[in-house]
């Protein structure tokens, strides 16, 4: 049922425009830290995880006490709730068709239910 909502798609354009492709910036009890392994830093020990799973580094160059922001995007967290910034114009458009079908489907209603019909003579 969710995806026959249009309150979706309306949700979904406002929610994308507003907060899409933003970086963000975590709290320090947000930040995971921990201690490079012995002769790397920071950046070379989590490069490949960075890679593949995303986040940001606080202190690259550092040796101890690395501070690792799981998250560095915004859209990662609006992607966990089926929200994305390229769909914003198709949900504008499909909520823009709803509204209008339901604008023409109410006056179809009024003329055939609620107009006085002409009287045969």
């Amino acid at each position: 049922m969710l995806r026959i909502t249009p309150l979706t798609y309306f949700v979904g354009g406002i929610v994308s425009t507003g907060v899409g492709h933003s970086k963000v910036i975590c709290s320090v009890n947000e930040l995971v830290q921990f201690n490079a392994p012995e002769g790397m830093n920071c950046a070379s020990y989590l490069a490949e995880y960075i890679s593949y799973a995303g986040g940001s580094l606080q202190n690259p160059m550092a040796k101890q006490d690395c501070q690792f922001c799981p998250v560095s995007s915004t859209d990662v967290i609006l992607a966990t709730l089926g929200i994305r910034y390229e769909d914003r114009w198709r949900n504008l458009g499909i909520t823009l068709v709803y509204s209008i079908i339901n604008v023409l489907g109410a006056l179809t209603l009024y003329w055939m239910f609620r107009l006085p019909r002409r009287a045969k003579m």
